[in-house]
């Protein structure tokens, strides 16, 4: 039967994948270092707003999931793929490896924050706060505005409270920020 065969199919599709999927091995943030004094190039996958926060300088900014973003034809044979922990990274790793296809590719190990911590240099443009910062801000004037509404024009003023906390407590439950995709969308942001 036809349909017997399908779990076989999707199964044999599953296993010529992971055998294609190139895993890209960690490098320690001073390895990093020297790899890109002799030409590498670090590729920063974290949002705009992220990146002009601070980056390692010289990289190039690249978000995984957008794939009109490519690398330039003359990329450096050697490419470093950061995010600020490592764990984006990580989870980006099958499309990075694709992106790379041909050159050494790398993860940095722990991320920007990793460099950081080993007392390497990153470059920041202080033009815009990051994205949660711009939440953490937006959040808070919310639930003080409606406190004070709520305590001196109406009861009803403290739904905001709610609402905002509400949108708090599924992002940190979920990791899912509707503020934070919105405030992406700014022009600030880009």
């Amino acid at each position: 039967s036809s349909q017997g065969s399908e779990p076989l199919r999707l199964s044999l599709i599953l296993k010529e994948t992971a055998l294609h999927r190139r895993k890209l091995p960690q490098i320690k943030p001073s390895e990093a270092m020297a790899k890109i004094r002799e030409g590498a190039l670090a590729v920063d996958i974290r949002s705009q707003a992220e990146y002009r926060g601070g980056h390692i300088g010289g990289a190039l900014s690249l978000l995984p999931e957008r794939q009109r973003d490519k690398l330039p034809d003359d990329a450096a044979p050697c490419l470093i793929f950061y995010c600020l922990s490592g764990k984006r990274t990580t989870r980006a790793e099958t499309i990075l490896s694709a992106l790379g296809q041909g050159r050494e590719c790398y993860i940095l190990e722990g991320g920007l924050q990793a460099w950081k911590a080993a007392g390497l240099p990153i470059v920041a443009d202080r033009a815009a706060p990051d994205i949660m910062r711009q939440v953490q801000t937006i959040a808070g004037s919310l639930i003080l505005l409606g406190v004070l509404a709520g305590w001196l024009v109406s009861p009803w003023f403290y739904l905001i409270d709610v609402m905002v906390g509400a949108g708090l407590l599924t992002a940190g439950l979920t990791g899912f920020c509707g503020m934070a995709r919105l405030l992406a969308k700014m022009p600030w942001n880009h």
